[in-house]
């Protein structure tokens, strides 16, 4: 027999499960604002993003280990040829040559040199069927490039790694920027699907919220895809749906769970945006919102969208950053954007007809525009955004017509994880002087803004925006916030010094 015990390492050639995609972090932590304070948001998110995929110790030395044993080897790697490279450790390691079967005993510790480390009390395989069994308790740790990272602490788990198949019993860790559990894992090339689990953002313990559904099929950088999913909230369930989608591209943030808040001009409210697929690129919106001043505040839309267009129709009411409301009854819209060939500039068409309601009178309000813009210019921490456009507005109530163009200038400067700033100058020729309507309209044409904001620890932060009047020179706007993050949650309060009013919002981890 061709059978050799021992102890130490054995190192042959392995490749386990992968799932290719990159975890993404949704950039949907933000201040209701009408002084251009989002572009600070924007900043405070990427940096979050950046925390949220900050390697752990335990990634950081699977990396180093898998750079060592890149560097040890003693032949060329030709991933066309061979299966990635791997190195067994154990207290008891037995191979046999014959049939590629192996057993490893006490403290096992597999690794793989594309970043992928599997580890229990006993494993078993064969590396000619390719397949590794780990029977009692198995470690799964994966950080392999562009792909997602994976940690999950299981039983009973078995790989194919030639097919890139496998499962694991009663596990639970982290898949990309998620929090999972579940009854079974089943590993795929393209997929995850987990059965009888639960689903989250929330890191804690015991999380604020989460889902939980009889299956849930992970797409990496596409979508989330629940059925029989139940929504929990503090332990308690929210509501049930058979069959729930959770777009999960860079592009898209979903608010799974309600925001909730108070301001001086709505009292308390809940605020609640949920999305149903009806076919492939066509959704059902409705964005819930009530409050204890007016009641009934939502809108609801059917749109199709594909790429750079997006179309339907859209019902109900709308509230911009200065608490100015609008009802549509309905109202119909076209928009498309895309980069001019291969350039940086990026071309944009809109139009909108409906029946709008809004300063105490009814029209049929009809907007068209087109508008150039240049893709984000970064320097030295520095980012520059620009954007211009030409808009005609008219109104059936007083049969007007206002035409005209738009600048946008804006600049940041992210100086470092505490400190960020930002300046704009926008000029718009349609305004609250010469528009029937006041809804997400300024009352003069020219303006600037500006402000900043300073993080004090890691769960405080504070920043000031502002917005003033060229017109009339004077200041319209001067803000105050404080972002405190809860474990789960974030608490944002505004204070707005020129009419004396205070708001509160309190949101969960958005997805």
């Amino acid at each position: 027999m061709n059978k050799h015990r021992l102890a130490g390492v054995l190192t042959v050639a392995l490749t386990l499960p992968l799932i290719s995609g990159t975890a993404a972090a949704d950039n949907t932590y933000r201040a209701d604002s009408d002084t251009g304070i989002e572009a600070l948001d924007y900043i405070e998110n990427e940096h979050r993003a950046e925390r949220e995929n900050r390697l752990t110790e335990e990634q950081k030395k699977l990396l180093a280990d898998a750079k060592a044993l890149e560097k040890n080897l003693n032949h060329p790697f030709d991933p066309k040829k061979e299966a990635v490279p791997a190195v067994f450790e154990g207290e008891e390691l037995v191979y046999d040559e014959r049939d590629g079967s192996f057993t490893a005993k006490g403290k096992v510790d597999i690794l793989q040199m594309d970043a992928r480390r599997y580890q229990g009390e006993l494993v078993t395989g064969n590396t000619k069927r390719q397949e590794v069994d780990i029977p009692d308790k198995a470690h799964i740790l994966q950080v392999p490039k562009n792909e997602m990272r994976i940690t999950l602490d299981g039983y009973k788990a078995h790989y194919n790694y030639g097919k890139k198949t496998g499962s694991i019993e009663d596990a639970t860790g982290k898949v990309g920027a998620h929090y999972i559990t579940g009854k079974r894992f089943e590993f795929y090339p393209d997929k995850i699907v987990v059965y009888n689990g639960t689903e989250t953002k929330c890191g804690a313990k015991k999380p604020d919220y989460h889902l939980s559904a009889d299956k849930l099929t992970y797409y990496p950088q596409q979508k989330i895809v629940l059925e029989n999913v139940r929504f929990h909230v503090r332990g308690k369930t929210l509501f049930t749906r058979k069959h729930y989608e959770v777009d999960t591209s860079p592009d898209k943030k979903d608010h799974v769970f309600p925001r909730v808040g108070y301001n001086s001009d709505d009292g308390a409210y809940i605020r609640w945006d949920l999305s149903f697929p009806v076919r492939p690129n066509l959704n059902v919106n409705t964005n819930l919102h009530v409050n204890t001043k007016d009641g009934w505040r939502s809108n609801y839309d059917l749109t199709w969208q594909n790429r750079g267009m997006k179309t339907g129709v859209t019902y109900g009411h709308f509230e911009d950053g200065d608490s100015k409301w609008i009802k549509k009854e309905p109202s119909v819209f076209w928009n498309y954007s895309d980069h001019i060939g291969k350039s940086h500039f990026i071309y944009g068409l809109g139009t909108e007809y409906g029946r709008w309601y809004g300063n105490g009178v009814h029209s049929n309000h009809s907007e068209y525009g087109a508008s150039l813009g240049y893709d984000p210019i970064k320097f030295h921490r520095y980012t520059l955004y620009l954007k211009t456009g030409y808009s005609i507005t008219r109104e059936s109530y007083d049969d007007s017509r206002v035409n005209g163009w738009s600048y946008d200038a804006v600049m940041t400067k992210d100086f470092n994880d505490r400190w960020a700033a930002y300046a704009g100058y926008h000029y718009n020729k349609k305004n609250q002087s010469n528009t029937l309507f006041d809804y997400d309209n300024d009352g003069y044409s020219k303006k600037l803004e500006g402000g900043f904001s300073y993080r004090i620890d890691d769960i405080n932060r504070v920043a000031v925006g502002t917005k003033y009047d060229l017109d009339h020179r004077k200041w319209k706007n001067i803000d105050y916030y404080w972002y405190h993050d809860l474990h789960c949650s974030q608490i944002i309060v505004r204070y707005k010094s020129k009419t004396n009013q205070i708001s509160l919002r309190w949101q969960f981890t958005p997805w």
